[in-house]
């Protein structure tokens, strides 16, 4: 696939895309991330109310979906800086309560940018967020706010985000890749948001999301986590909160 000579299209234009654009999700995230009752709840709206928010990078000979993106408008009253600690679940209910209620929104917030696993590292990443910018800016709105999950912060589970997020490179610039494509593109870090999204399950169940065995209660290290997960045998109930990072972009 030559990424050269992708186009864009946002799902307003292109409907088509939206089943590509879920497969290419459940094929792009560790199981257990499919799993939030709140996202599982709402998710629905982000196609059935925002279509013009959300795009795809297509191959034009193969009319391959390459890479996805979704955002959501919302209304924000308050300073940037003091965006809630819920992250990407809290702007996606947050999203869903002000279109019922008719608010005009006056932010938008990325939920998630998909890229086909065999063109990773290819730079789409940062195309994807360029995109996302231009479609805030098109529908008039000053900033897009983005709750990042750090890419490498799988392979740092146990060290504490708040200082893994306080890494950095020679140059400056943040040690995770993730959070490094967006400040080149601009954006600044508000704070971190500590429960972005929330998890729970029988321990049966994040058995089958992992494809490990919980035999005691305890925290546990789980491919693909931020952070650990809490098992509690006594109670058959596994919980992740996956904390994380609230920046802004000004559009």
């Amino acid at each position: 696939m030559n990424t050269n000579k992708l186009a864009f299209h946002t799902f307003d234009q292109r409907p088509d895309l939206i089943d590509p654009a879920e497969n290419l999700a459940s094929r792009g995230w560790p199981e257990f991330l499919l799993h939030s009752p709140l996202i599982d709840e709402h998710f629905h709206a982000i196609y059935d109310h925002f279509k013009d928010y959300q795009f795809g990078l297509v191959d034009p000979t193969s009319d391959k979906l390459a890479a996805f993106g979704n955002c959501v408008p919302l209304c924000w009253d308050g300073p940037l800086e003091q965006l809630p600690g819920g992250g990407v679940e809290w702007a996606l209910k947050k999203s869903v309560e002000d279109h019922a209620a008719g608010r005009t929104p006056n932010l938008v917030s990325a939920f998630q940018i998909v890229i086909e696993p065999d063109l990773r590292g290819s730079g789409l990443a940062g195309m994807m967020v360029e995109q996302m910018i231009k479609i805030v800016r098109d529908h008039g709105i000053s900033h897009l706010v983005a709750p990042l999950r750090p890419n490498l912060k799988p392979l740092y589970p146990l060290m504490p985000f708040e200082r893994y997020v306080q890494w950095t490179r020679p140059d400056g610039l943040a040690f995770d890749p993730w959070i490094r494509i967006h400040q080149r593109l601009g954006a600044r870090v508000i704070a971190v948001c500590e429960c972005s999204m929330y998890i729970s399950g029988t321990v049966a169940e994040w058995e089958w999301w992992t494809g490990m065995a919980f035999p005691d209660s305890g925290r546990y290290v789980i491919p693909g986590a931020l952070v650990p997960i809490s098992i509690d045998r006594q109670a058959n109930r596994g919980e992740y909160i996956e904390p994380n990072l609230w920046c802004v972009h000004d559009c």
